[in-house]
């Protein structure tokens, strides 16, 4: 796990010296070892947390076998043993020089060439630099795990890990522009996807895609697309079912087990990290260390459901309250960790676990994936219910109904405004987080920052999905990619705490668009399959209650300890300094809210003061 950056520039505008600031500015990802490489106009950066391997040998950039290319790596890859037999068969002179999967994965570039990516199970954002072709190679992995943002203008081009390295360049620095339709994105969906930034010219490479760059400019193609692997048939049969994702799920958490350093797991007591623990305590020969935080209000507080799975499992547990006083504290080191706007309010719970981890271990299993995978979210409940035939003939009367009622039917209200079909998924996903539909965008923003914008909800696929199925598929690929997994990085590297996520295995990710919607959400009852697994492992009576989330008192704080701030970063004053947001829309919104008619819109100021923390 680590931190990567570089350049190239056909004018030679950027310096060694700049390349030096852009690893500083990433030196919370990579504290044990640093390394540069300059060859013409390209030049690498490798600031790295070790992991596996953690002699000096195993440090990057490293020089392939033949001398003819460098690679920086930031991310693991869990096969690599395999590929390492593989490489051996086809080459029987070939002798690794270390035990670490860089040196692996860098041969199996030198030998296969791009297709060598097909190979890798792992999380991993990869740039090898050919001294031959005097050309970049980049690689992401197949579900955006691991960051990777690039410039390009045509002439020059730079990569790194977190945004804030890109901007130690002094040319991107001077001409960073906002970029009005992620500011759009960020308002309808609390975070902006990929390939977007905040700013014109930065971009985030595409997950499951590799790029070439050389003097003929930049191409990027896709390699890995979940829509080229859902296919007609469906499997059916529970017990099957079963029994497959069960050998799946183990397969997966011991390739993550694999460390060199110690290890714990996020425990929170819900389905995926009860499910991952599980799995890697039946494993592991010795107690394994789980973390979780407690909350001084009940009703945000899973502490007790994490303590009784981990008692349940023999774990070695470790619980930390936290406080108000340190959750408001972090509030404004925001901005600082997540380099543009970022409305997820978990970030902060899970920056506290993540510090507190760190004390431990090095390295950390989640549980992160399994409600989009195996539909846990009330989303795929009311995707149903907005497709039902009955509600789409009167959706207009039965959100005027909703609208004159209590708070929750207020919310709820939302949900029926009149969209176009092809953007229901973004519409649902927007309104059950409380944030702002496209038609509230429009009167929000000043008209020149106002520009419609298009995602990808309707993908031509081989067989036709239900309304679960669709809404499933679109949390797959802009929530989790773009919010949770980003979230759970910074978060963690902030803290130099490499954390892996079994339930993202590629594997497993296909075999889930494999399934009989009924075995992903039958009924009521959700994540169905995964919580048939769980049973095998723990009692039901430990984890069959109702979903809490990771959440915290973000309506309270903003009603009394953020009130001020509030009322500071949305002020007349401040809006109107950036001219981006309508005052008179904002007005509104704090007096709603602050009036008790409307509760819910605490989302919504939330997003708008996150916001001007980066555009005042």
């Amino acid at each position: 796990m680590c931190g990567i950056c570089g350049f190239y520039s056909k004018t030679n505008i950027f310096s060694e010296e700049e390349l030096k600031k852009m690893a500083l500015a990433l030196s919370h990802r990579g504290p044990d070892a640093n390394g540069f490489f300059f060859h013409d106009a390209f030049a690498l950066a490798h600031l790295r947390l070790s992991i596996i391997d953690l002699s000096d040998a195993a440090n990057q950039p490293m020089t392939s076998h033949n001398d003819r290319y460098v690679m920086v790596f930031n991310g693991e890859v869990y096969n690599y043993k395999e590929i390492e037999k593989e490489l051996k068969i086809q080459n029987n002179i070939f002798c690794a020089k270390t035990s670490s999967d860089t040196e692996i994965i860098l041969e199996a570039f030198s030998q296969w060439g791009i297709d060598f990516v097909n190979k890798l199970n792992g999380m991993f954002a990869i740039v090898i630099y050919d001294k031959e072709e005097k050309s970049f190679s980049l690689f992401r992995d197949r579900l955006g795990i691991k960051p990777l943002y690039y410039f390009y203008d045509g002439t020059h081009f730079a990569f790194a890990s977190e945004l804030k390295a890109l901007k130690q360049l002094h040319f991107i620095n001077k001409t960073l522009t906002l970029n009005p339709i992620a500011i759009n994105e960020y308002l309808h969906l609390g975070y902006i996807p990929e390939p977007d930034t905040l700013y014109k010219n930065i971009y985030k490479f595409p997950s499951g895609s590799y790029g070439i760059l050389s003097h003929k400019g930049l191409e990027i193609k896709r390699y890995w697309n979940i829509h080229d692997k859902i296919s007609e048939n469906q499997i059916t049969d529970e017990h099957e079912a079963k029994n497959s994702l069960k050998d799946l799920l183990i397969s997966s958490v011991k390739y993550r087990m694999i460390s060199d350093v110690p290890f714990g797991t996020f425990l929170s007591g819900g389905i995926d990290s009860s499910l991952v623990t599980a799995i890697a305590q039946s494993i592991n020969a010795e107690p394994i260390k789980t973390f979780n935080i407690r909350f001084n209000e009940s009703k945000y507080d899973e502490s007790p459901y994490a303590r009784a799975v981990a008692k349940y499992l023999h774990t070695n547990h470790t619980e930390y309250t936290i406080t108000e006083k340190d959750a408001l504290e972090l509030i404004p080191q925001l901005p600082g960790i997540y380099d543009e706007p970022f409305a997820d309010s978990s970030a902060i719970p899970t920056l506290l676990v993540s510090k507190m981890a760190r004390q431990q271990v090095t390295m950390t299993l989640s549980g992160d994936g399994g409600d989009e995978l195996f539909m846990g979210y009330g989303a795929y409940r009311w995707a149903e219910r907005l497709d039902n035939p009955f509600v789409k003939t009167f959706r207009a009367p039965i959100g005027k109904t909703l609208s004159i009622l209590n708070n929750r039917c207020k919310r709820a209200a939302h949900l029926f405004e009149k969209v176009q079909q092809e953007n229901m998924r973004s519409h649902i996903f927007s309104q059950e987080q409380y944030l702002f539909s496209r038609a509230e965008i429009k009167k929000i923003l000043h008209p020149e920052f106002y520009h419609d914008f298009k995602l990808d909800e309707n993908p031509l696929l081989k067989r036709n999905l239900s309304a679960s199925e669709k809404q499933s598929l679109f949390d797959l690929n802009y929530y989790l990619k773009d919010d949770l997994l980003v979230k759970v990085d910074r978060a963690s590297m902030h803290h130099s705490l490499e954390t892996r996520v079994p339930l993202l295995d590629y594997r497993i990710v296909e075999f889930a668009y494999k399934l009989h919607p009924s075995l992903r959400m039958n009924g009521k009852t959700t994540k169905y399959l995964l919580k048939k697994v769980l049973s095998d492992y723990i009692p039901e009576s430990y984890f069959n209650r109702k979903k809490r989330g990771f959440a915290v008192p973000l309506e309270k704080w903003m009603k009394k300890e953020l009130k001020e701030m509030v009322q500071e970063r949305l002020s007349e004053e401040k809006i109107n300094l950036n001219g981006i947001l309508n005052y008179a829309e904002v007005v509104k919104l704090k007096t709603a809210f602050y009036a008790g008619k409307k509760s819910y819109l605490y989302n919504r100021l939330w997003e708008l003061m996150v916001l001007q923390n980066f555009i005042s």
